[in-house]
């Protein structure tokens, strides 16, 4: 018999229990990442984020899951619905709260359903639409969902694709020399050149696992985390003791770059990695240097990919300027259930507008890939 429980908290349920539902090693989707946003203060009810982890039990035993969040704002989804929220302010009903079902502050695809079964992953969204009534709410939201799961979701739930761009290795790359083979030669100089700079000025890099970085790298990776959040007015949401919790339960799966000029660190990136995929999260720097930010966020990153026999790096949302470092455009999705049927209705039109306008762009961006075209 099937019984479906709703966590306020993730410590309701055992890590070994929750992430045996984790098939991929998607790392922001295992009980350590999410379970330590919550436990290091990275989630509050009064920045719009409350836990409300949608579970589904059979004789006891858990079946299916999704990381869920009762929603007061779009705060650090990356998924923008802001105008979706006006219009329904003109349609005179509250658009927050909301349900959302996506990783906090991490605009990165990765499973959203996690079951074993399709039969399980569509009873979890019938249940977020039950839910979403049940409640008076306004909607359900699957954010960066994978293109596996796109056909669990049913017709009622509206469509939204976006743009990032990725590293892909095609499988024949080992060195950074053979990325850069393929690459036509305006990119491939302009790529060396900049990494030159880095060098000339005497910036020296360091690549760290979570298990071989002390408390005072983690202080330092903290610190330009914040100097990034300052210099653009945003309110940081991770907290000091969350990294730390990354260092005792994610160890190998959490890459710390740092950039240094003689002995002290100017620079850093913080990644995480997963299967065959790094991704990178935050940067920060106490140092303005010419080709700095690429090196530390891109280049460094590609290396490491290389070392290990990764063969994807995605290095976060936006930045048409990641293309010509060899991060082409890729699609990403997600799903959108609106529970008042003609709103639904109107907006399914505007969906589909945007994403023939995304398609469009993404053409066009694809155009200017900086790689030789395929030898026939």
């Amino acid at each position: 018999m099937s019984e479906v429980r709703i966590l306020s908290t993730l410590d309701a349920v055992s890590a070994a229990d929750w992430d045996a539902l984790c098939v991929d090693d998607n790392p922001f989707v295992a009980h350590a990442f999410l379970s330590g946003l919550e436990e290091a203060g990275c989630l509050r009810e009064d920045w719009g984020w409350t836990p409300r982890h949608l579970t589904l039990w059979r004789d006891g035993v858990l079946v299916a899951a999704a990381p869920a969040y009762l929603k007061t704002n779009s705060h650090g989804e990356f998924v923008f619905d802001h105008a979706w929220a006006n219009a329904y302010a003109r349609y005179g009903h509250d658009y927050f709260p909301k349900w959302l079902c996506a990783v906090p502050y991490s605009p990165v695809t990765g499973p959203r359903l996690l079951a074993r079964t399709a039969e399980d992953r569509r009873a979890l969204l019938q249940q977020l639409q039950t839910m979403t009534v049940a409640d008076g709410l306004s909607s359900a939201h699957v954010n960066f969902h994978t293109g596996a799961e796109a056909a669990d979701f049913d017709a009622d739930w509206l469509a939204r694709i976006d743009v990032q761009y990725h590293w892909r290795n095609p499988g024949d790359w080992s060195t950074f020399d053979d990325y850069l083979a393929a690459m036509d030669h305006k990119h491939r100089k302009n790529i060396r050149q900049e990494r030159a700079k880095v060098a000339r000025a005497g910036v020296t890099f360091r690549v760290l696992h979570g298990d071989e970085a002390g408390d005072e790298d983690l202080v330092t990776m903290y610190r330009f985390y914040l100097q990034t959040f300052a210099e653009y007015g945003n309110s940081p949401a991770l907290t000091l003791d969350f990294l730390r919790h990354l260092v005792a339960t994610m160890p190998r799966q959490l890459v710390l770059v740092f950039a240094d000029l003689g002995d002290v660190p100017v620079a850093g990136a913080l990644c995480l990695r997963g299967g065959d995929t790094l991704y990178g999260r935050y940067w920060g720097a106490i140092a303005t240097l010419p080709g700095l930010h690429f090196e530390t966020c891109y280049y460094q990153g590609i290396d490491y990919c290389l070392r290990e026999g990764l063969r994807h790096f995605e290095p976060g949302a936006q930045g048409e300027h990641k293309l010509a470092r060899g991060f082409l455009p890729t699609i990403v999705h997600s799903r959108h259930w609106i529970a008042d049927p003609e709103f639904r209705r109107a907006l399914r039109d505007w969906c589909a507008q945007e994403a023939q306008s995304i398609r469009g762009y993404a053409a066009t961006l694809a155009a200017s890939s900086p790689f030789k075209p395929a030898t026939p």
